[in-house]
Order: C-alpha cells, then structure tokens, then sequence
C-alpha cells in the first residue's frame, strides 16, 4: 500500500491574490508531488508500509532521513491544503475562538504571536497553533518536521499551520515572507481548525 498525492480542495487559481495560481501549481505538483513519490521509495519492502502516516512520524527518530523528510513533507502539506479556503479568513468563532482568546488574550494577540513563530523561523519550516495536552501553544520546527515527530522541541496535535519555505511563496512574494504571512490570514479556513479542535 502506498500514500496517494491527495486531491487538492479547490483550483489553483482559488486563493488569488493572496497566494498565486502558479505558486499552487508548483507547490502543489512539483513539491507535495516530490515529497508522496520519495516517501514511497522510501518505505518500500519495509515494515513501515502500510502504516497510517501518523504512526510512521511518531516514531520518526528510529527511521531514516528520507522517511523524516518526506513522510514530514506529505503529511505537512496534506494539512496545509486543508487548513486554506476560497472566501475564508477572518476571524474564527465556536469552540477554538472561545480557546485562542483565553489563552492569548485576543485573536489579535494570538495573530501576532503565529506570525512571528513564523516570521522568524530561520531557513525552511513551519508555524503551528497546536493542541498540547488540552492546552493552546504557537510553536515552529525546520524543515519539513512537525509536532506529531518525537523528535520536535514541543509535541502536539496540529491545529493550524503555515508552511514558510519559500518555495511557499517566492514567486509572488521574493523575501518579503512578513507580507505573505499577512496575507495568509485572508485564506484560513476557520471551519476545518474547528473541526479539528473539536475532534481531538
């Protein structure tokens, strides 16, 4: 059994101007693509095949740096696909609203906290709002890892995430990643982060 490159949500086209179709396109095909074929490779005729991705990250420091990598990068942008929407934005409500603005005070607050987790990451990664234990917390890790990996400084169920390589955004943006972060927020689909903060 191996990982299928998962059906994108929407067009290419459907997050403009905020994140450009060519960018999708790449992303999408070449990059999230790259990361479903080399993890394949690298789990073939091995005991992890067959294994939920899930299982495969949690214990990722047992297994090699082509299964960390690329397991990290399918499962990364499988969320991030999700986490983004047409006509979405603003500002989340329900369960997760009530949570962010407990713990961060405002949504506001909470804004400005993500955005320098990701703003200041130094090289490739992510930003995360994560689910640790019942409790809300804004981490980042390089590359292509994720709170789900025994690896990561900070362990948790993902909630949100933002993908800051640049691949993510040098077409349209170049080195002004602070802009594209901002006009991340006119893209997040509020309802799935709900589902997901609510389902755990």
């Amino acid at each position: 059994m191996s990982f299928e490159l998962p059906k994108l949500p929407y067009s290419y086209d459907a997050l403009e101007p905020h994140i450009d179709a060519q960018t999708m396109e790449i992303h999408y095909t070449k990059h999230h693509g790259g990361y479903t074929n080399n993890l394949n490779k690298a789990i073939e005729n091995t005991p992890l095949s067959g294994l939920p991705i899930e299982e495969i990250l949690k214990d990722i420091s047992k297994h090699s740096a082509a299964v960390r990598n690329n397991g990290g990068g399918f499962y990364n942008h499988k969320l991030f696909w999700s986490l983004m929407a047409p006509n979405a934005g603003g500002k989340p409500t329900g369960k997760i609203a009530d949570a962010i603005n407990a713990k961060f005070g405002t949504f506001e607050s909470f804004k400005e906290k993500f955005n320098a987790a990701a703003a200041t990451r130094f090289g490739s990664g992510w930003a995360w709002l994560i689910d640790k234990n019942g409790e809300l917390e804004i981490v980042s890790t390089p590359n292509q890892d994720n709170p789900l990996m025994d690896v990561a400084d900070v362990k948790g169920y993902p909630l949100l995430a933002l993908d800051v390589w640049e691949h993510a955004y040098y077409l349209k943006y170049q080195n002004r990643r602070p802009e594209y972060i901002e006009n991340f927020w006119h893209v997040v689909n509020w309802s799935e982060v709900e589902k997901r903060f609510t389902k755990k």
